[in-house]
């Protein structure tokens, strides 16, 4: 039988799980909704799903993106490819959950112990609150570093759904959020590829319906500079 013939076959497509974790009032679900929305706007395919902590604030929260191109039938993924750590708590409750050699980002401000010297590190609270003046835009911060050291999405779409959702006093705050979660996280980036030859995948591929590349750290950062 070929592909062409297999309906089934047609509808295995290669796809990402990010996490977006922290402590409940950090915005993470907002986050996760955001990249979400930016991934539709990319024109992919999206599994959104969201967990709170028994308490409001304080507690345990996350939401889980799983993108791809083409039907997604995943409805939970035990493994994720990304994971994103706003609060030690998380970092130390879900790090087993990321996949080998899987991509970690932290907020060094509130992360101090990290498991592996591969994550991507910025002080992502310390940054709001310093160069914004605002801890809550701390989450579309993360989404900025998000996009610069994976390319899962794109700045335009990230811009397309912040703009769509944010409350227009606030609409210039949160694109300086963006803007400066990119240029700290191509920033991390480099750093990492200074201290050793790592490697990490690039996802922007799944966008074209591809398996996701895997490069190196140093190609990135020098593509970066470029």
């Amino acid at each position: 039988m070929t592909k062409e013939s297999n309906p089934i076959d047609l509808d295995i497509v290669e796809t990402i799980a990010v996490r977006m974790s922290g402590t409940g009032g950090q915005g993470l679900i907002l986050a996760g909704r955001l990249l979400a929305e930016s991934a539709v706007h990319d024109g992919m395919d999206i599994l959104l799903t969201n967990s709170y902590g028994p308490e409001a604030r304080g507690g345990a929260s996350r939401s889980e993106v799983v993108i791809g191109k083409g039907r997604i039938d995943l409805l939970h993924s035990p493994k994720v490819d990304v994971l994103v750590t706003l609060s030690q708590k998380s970092c130390n409750s879900y790090f087993n959950d990321l996949k080998d050699r899987g991509l970690l980002i932290t907020d060094s401000t509130n992360v101090g112990v990290i498991p592996t010297s591969r994550a991507i590190e910025v002080p992502m609270t310390q940054l709001a609150l310093k160069e914004l003046g605002n801890r809550m835009v701390t989450n579309v911060i993360s989404l900025g570093v998000l996009c610069a050291v994976s390319q899962v999405i794109t700045v335009d779409a990230l811009r397309a759904a912040v703009e769509a959702r944010a409350p227009k006093p606030y609409l210039d705050l949160n694109m300086k959020a963006i803007d400066l979660g990119v240029a700290e996280g191509q920033k991390a980036l480099a750093k990492v590829a200074k201290i050793m030859d790592a490697s990490i995948f690039d996802y922007s591929s799944i966008r074209e319906g591809k398996a996701p590349a895997r490069l190196r750290t140093r190609k990135i950062s020098q593509r970066i500079k470029r």
